[in-house]
């Protein structure tokens, strides 16, 4: 741990892992997202649902990202890191469904990290992220960019 018990740049070490995070998905959630930002019929309607591949209401992919977005946030301010926001992501995938009922959790691995040479005061460490449901189903990966501020600059 850095300065002020928050870890720094140089307290990441490549390739290590976590795991954390327990989200429950709720019907009511599922609908309210899918109302206010992915009005599809397939996330509002368990007659519509029933009548595609999915086969039941199911979340908005950009839902499950939000839902692995608060799991990320909430352990970072957990593990108490000197993060400074995020530039993106590549390679988002929704590889399944998520359902109302379903119990999320995520998985993390460091990647790589650089210190930037424009503004050294900050790093950046790339991630890969698995969401996984109660069955351990992996249903959401992408490559995370995070920024970081550099131990004593």
């Amino acid at each position: 741990m850095g300065d002020e018990g928050l870890a720094y740049f140089e307290d990441l070490e490549v390739g290590s892992t976590a795991r954390f995070g327990n989200y429950a998905v709720t019907r009511e959630e599922v609908i309210d997202f899918a109302s206010k930002y992915d009005p599809q019929p397939f996330h509002l309607s368990d007659t519509a649902a029933a009548q595609t591949h999915f086969g039941r209401l199911s979340a908005s992919g950009w839902h499950t990202c939000a839902m692995v977005m608060r799991m990320l946030v909430d352990n970072m301010v957990q593990r108490r890191q000197a993060g400074l926001g995020s530039p993106g992501l590549d390679e988002l995938r929704w590889l399944k469904p998520v359902y109302p009922g379903d119990t999320l959790r995520v998985e993390t691995q460091i990647l790589s990290k650089r210190q930037s040479l424009s503004r050294p005061e900050m790093g950046s460490f790339e991630s890969a992220v698995q969401a996984f449901n109660q069955d351990d189903v992996l249903v959401c990966t992408m490559k995370s960019i995070g920024l970081i501020r550099v131990r004593g600059t």
